[in-house]
Formats: structure tokens, C-alpha cells, sequence
């Protein structure tokens, strides 16, 4: 069904570009179009009406125009701009760094209710969590899930054998776990806890709300990481720029 002349969505504002002198082109992304493309008008310019309302990370009310080559914004109002996120530079950096996941991972106008949910909720749960780290890892299982990337976690990927309460090995190129019998069939793997197993296991099968209780250490909280942005980084096939900076804070 074609889009009418004039449609209004709501929206979360993924990334923002110059377009000459006072126009930005918008990523968005929407609950019932994934994700679009946009022009903002004149948004550059100090009275502009649109402003506040489509800075990085709003969620917004938006109102657009069918355009020759991309949908012109003509109205938007805020629903939600994250304000404790403008005064927290890591916070910010890691809300981009979903935002990032989801403009490198979807093709435009690829509906995923999913996804924008997702998206919408880990925002909002960057601005007061406790423990943005497990928060990240929650974020990045639960979208490799509903993209089609979900990690075989249960079994081993070679054998087929249910892995033993042991250390194991993952593998990206293989989308999942080996047993240490099965190592050496993927070309390159990563040791894998026995903890570091067990949380993701329950990342992946839970909601947020419980995920959210389990303690890491330094020390698996970094596993996790590295085993993640790995697996993230073999679809991609690129480094995703976002993470790089996170190191760089973590680092400063």
C-alpha cells in the first residue's frame, strides 16, 4: 500500500547529515516503516521551528511530505528528548552506539516493530541504568535475535551435542558455540566461560527487567564485550565506530 502524499509516524532520529547550507538529511527510525530517510529544512537556521525536535536520539512526533527523492519533515513535536543524556557524554556515546547498530544492521523501509521497541527502551533505560555494560550486551543479543543472527548458545554448532557445563569456544564465523572436541572446525575461535555462557543464555531468553539483576565482574563483563562486538563486527564486516569511541573514553 503506497504511502499517502502526507504521513505522519512517529520516530526515533538515528543519525543527522548537512544538506547545503541550512538543511540536515535524517535517519529515522519509525515503528510501522523501519527505517527512513528525510529532509529537514532550514533546520540549521537559529529560528528554525524544528529545532530541539529532531536532534540525534529524540523520539518524536513527525509529520512528513512525499518528496521526489526523499520525504520532506514539515512538522515534528518531541516526545521524549533524553535531557540527562545531553549532560553525560558516556551515556550519550552509548545510546549512539544502538543507534549506530540499528542504521549499520537494517535496510530503509524494512518494517521491525521489534527493533524500534528495542530501541526505544534501551534509550530510555541508558538515561538512569546502573549497569550500562550488561545493558549494551542485552541490547546487541536481543537485535542479532530478531535480525536472524541469534547465537546457538545450547548446543554445539559442529557435533550438535548439548555443550557440558564447562568452557567452550565461540565462533563468529559460525554463529555460535563449540565444544572444546570441536574446536579446530571453525577457521577462528574465542574461549568462552562457562559464566560468560550462562549470561548469555539468560540474556537471551529473558526480558530486560530480570536480565537486568545478574552482577558482573570486570573480568566477565569484558569477555562479553569482546565476544560480542566479534561476532557484531564479522556480519558487519567493518568496526562499527561508535564502539571505538567508547574505548577511547574508557581509556581517558
Amino acid at each position: 500500500m503506497a504511502k499517502p502524499r502526507v504521513y505522519k509516524t512517529e520516530a526515533i532520529v538515528l543519525k543527522r547529515t548537512n544538506l547545503g547550507e541550512a538543511d540536515k538529511i535524517l535517519v529515522l527510525y519509525t515503528p510501522n516503516l523501519g527505517k527512513i530517510r528525510a529532509v529537514a529544512k532550514g533546520v540549521r537556521r537559529p529560528k528554525s521551528k524544528l529545532g530541539g525536535h529532531v536532534e540525534t536520539l529524540t523520539h518524536s512526533s513527525i509529520m512528513l511530505a512525499k518528496g521526489r527523492n526523499l520525504d520532506i519533515i514539515i512538522q515534528s513535536q518531541a516526545i521524549d528528548s533524553y535531557l540527562p543524556l545531553r549532560n553525560d557524554l558516556w551515556r550519550t556515546s552509548c545510546a549512539l552506539y544502538t543507534a549506530e547498530l540499528i542504521d549499520r544492521f537494517t535496510e530503509e523501509q524494512m518494517r521491525n516493530y521489534p527493533i524500534y521497541r528495542l530501541l526505544l527502551d534501551t534509550i530510555g533505560n541508558i538515561v538512569e541504568a546502573g549497569n550500562i555494560d550488561l545493558l549494551l550486551r542485552y541490547f546487541e543479543i536481543q537485535l542479532l535475535g530478531y535480525l536472524g543472527y541469534k547465537p546457538q548458545l545450547q548446543s554445539c554448532i559442529s557435533c550438535k551435542k548439548e555443550l557440558e557445563p564447562q568452557d567452550n569456544y565461540f565462533s563468529a564465523s559460525g554463529g555460535g558455540v563449540l565444544c572444546p572436541s570441536c574446536k579446530t572446525t571453525e577457521p577462528r575461535v574465542r574461549p568462552l566461560s562457562l559464566n560468560a555462557l550462562k549470561v548469555m543464555r539468560l540474556i537471551q531468553t529473558s526480558n530486560y527487567d530480570n536480565a537486568s539483576k545478574v552482577r558482573l565482574n570486570a573480568g566477565l563483563s569484558k569477555e562479553l564485550e569482546i565476544v560480542l562486538r566479534e561476532y557484531i563486527r564479522y556480519i558487519l564486516e567493518r568496526e562499527v565506530k561508535s564502539a571505538e569511541f567508547l574505548d577511547q573514553l574508557r581509556r581517558a
